[in-house]
């Protein structure tokens, strides 16, 4: 559900951002499920040839089935921990990846490392919670049912990374230059207000964080999550903003 709600729109955004890249090799790293993958596919000419690849072989597994192109391979990998020489690529994307990596700076390093000179990294991170409506309306609905420890997943970890001096500084850190920042707001268009209740509670870590403190809550916090949406957004198809920070830098 997740998918079209929030990723589709920004993989459009950022297959676009390559569009000076007629030739030559294309890292992706944190792919998941190929949303980007098969927006990277359809947009860059033929010539590009595009390299996909993430920690979770089995999200690979379910991307290839998404997309059979033969500029395209399949590679699980560490983004902190890269299998490929110095210099190897002429560009490196990452779609809503970098907050989840442990040590973020070293996964930077890395893909300086794997560039080619001139080489373009881009990455996108979301903007703050309060930007973003059906995460922050999720986040407060279950935040409801455990005020004494509200789970706060989205907030801490996709949301929690927003501060865009922060990230150019670790970006220079490791050597990255003419690094450039974009605020892209776009929105969330769900056929009901269940719909993104079910993808923030049940397809995403907030689950394992409401399964904790309530043993069998889980359907009744998305109830509630789903309820709140409705009550803000409307019945039947619903419409919320998003907004995301979709960083480049140079080798």
């Amino acid at each position: 559900m997740l998918g079209p709600l929030i990723f589709a729109p920004y993989a459009e955004d950022m297959s676009h951002r390559f569009a000076g890249l007629s030739e030559g090799r294309l890292l992706e790293v944190a792919a998941g499920t190929g949303i980007l993958t098969r927006a990277l596919d359809a947009t860059l000419p033929p010539a590009v040839r595009i390299n996909a690849t993430d920690l979770n072989p089995a999200m690979l597994d379910h991307a290839a089935t998404r997309l059979e192109s033969p500029r395209v391979t399949w590679t699980p990998a560490n983004a902190q921990d890269l299998p490929f020489p110095d210099g190897t690529y002429d560009a490196v994307a990452c779609q809503f990846g970098v907050m989840f990596f442990p040590e973020m700076q070293g996964a930077f390093a890395e893909a300086r490392r794997v560039l080619k000179p001139g080489g373009l990294y881009v990455f996108n991170v979301w903007d703050r919670l309060e930007e973003n409506d059906f995460a922050m309306v999720v986040t407060q609905a279950a935040g409801a049912w455990f005020p004494n420890d509200p789970p706060l997943f989205l907030a801490r970890t996709p949301h929690g990374h927003h501060d865009v001096a922060v990230l150019a500084d670790r970006l220079r850190r490791v050597g990255f230059s003419t690094i450039a920042a974009e605020k892209v707001a776009r929105y969330s268009i769900a056929r009901d207000a269940r719909a993104p209740a079910m993808g923030y509670c049940q397809g995403t870590p907030l689950r394992a964080e409401i399964e904790a403190r309530g043993a069998g809550l889980l359907a009744e916090v998305t109830d509630a999550a789903a309820r709140a949406i409705a009550a803000r957004f409307g019945e039947g198809r619903v419409t919320g903003r998003i907004r995301a920070h979709v960083i480049s830098a140079s080798r």
